[in-house]
């Protein structure tokens, strides 16, 4: 038994959607959660060799699929992800689903402050946020990361160390909500197995936001405008409306 497949990114990038989606197809295996988290906590690397039966626990009549696939979208930004998924399987297919970098921090704090754990308002949240991450050190935050998140450039750099390109999918979110079938046959095609035949875009996870402030919109498209930059060279994108 491997789990041979990740939607590895990014946190509020649609991933819950997608892994529904996936969960409905018969060749694709998902786990009784939907984010596993194996790979960043360092409780299961302290000892060698790594017993992955905490893992795999989570994966019911594994030889009925032809695909397993965990859903954690944190693995994308955690440092040690990526070494140890690929310790674990060099062979991994990796889907990333990347989202507005702005966008999808003000939803990240939306998260945050719904679960009880911000009482900061946005604007001091993505000000403060390197403070907030040096009090982390060594290890990531967690909670606090909602501009750090953003930066996709690096993170997919970082990944490309561990794993060649044609191991990885990078789609928009924007492309799970218009081109839905065309996209769930894309992500079918990567990772081997049949295209679905009924499949239509639905609202997984939704939630209404007031808008934030245009102040805090031009603080943060100024602080992803060199990663955005550097990302549509590396992938061959467009991404002129993450620039609004």
């Amino acid at each position: 038994m491997i789990v041979n497949a990740l939607i590895a990114g990014t946190q509020k990038g649609g991933t819950t959607a997608l892994a529904e989606f996936l969960s409905e197809h018969p060749q694709i295996g998902m786990p009784d959660i939907k984010e596993l988290h194996f790979f960043r906590k360092d409780e299961y690397f302290r000892r060698r060799p790594v017993d992955y039966g905490a893992y795999h626990e989570h994966f019911f009549h594994a030889d009925e699929f032809r695909i397993l696939c965990d859903a954690t979208p944190i693995y994308m930004y955690w440092k040690s992800a990526a070494g140890r998924i690929r310790e674990y399987n060099p062979r991994m297919k990796l889907v990333f689903l990347l989202r507005h970098p702005v966008e999808r921090a003000y939803s990240h704090w939306q998260m945050i402050v719904k679960w009880g754990m911000e009482p900061w308002s946005f604007s001091k949240a993505i000000r403060w946020e390197a403070v907030r991450r040096v009090r982390a050190f060594p290890k990531q935050s967690v909670y606090f990361s909602y501009v750090d998140r953003g930066f996709y450039h690096r993170q997919i750099v970082r990944m490309l160390r561990y794993f060649p390109m044609e191991q990885m999918l990078f789609l928009k979110n924007e492309e799970l909500r218009d081109s839905h079938p065309e996209t769930i046959g894309r992500i079918c095609d990567f990772l081997g197995v049949d295209r679905m035949k009924e499949t239509e875009a639905r609202t997984v996870f939704s939630n209404e936001y007031a808008p934030m402030t245009g102040s805090d919109r031009t603080y943060l498209l100024r602080k992803y405008a060199k990663d955005t930059a550097a990302l549509e060279k590396l992938l061959g994108w467009d991404c002129a409306a993450w620039k609004e």
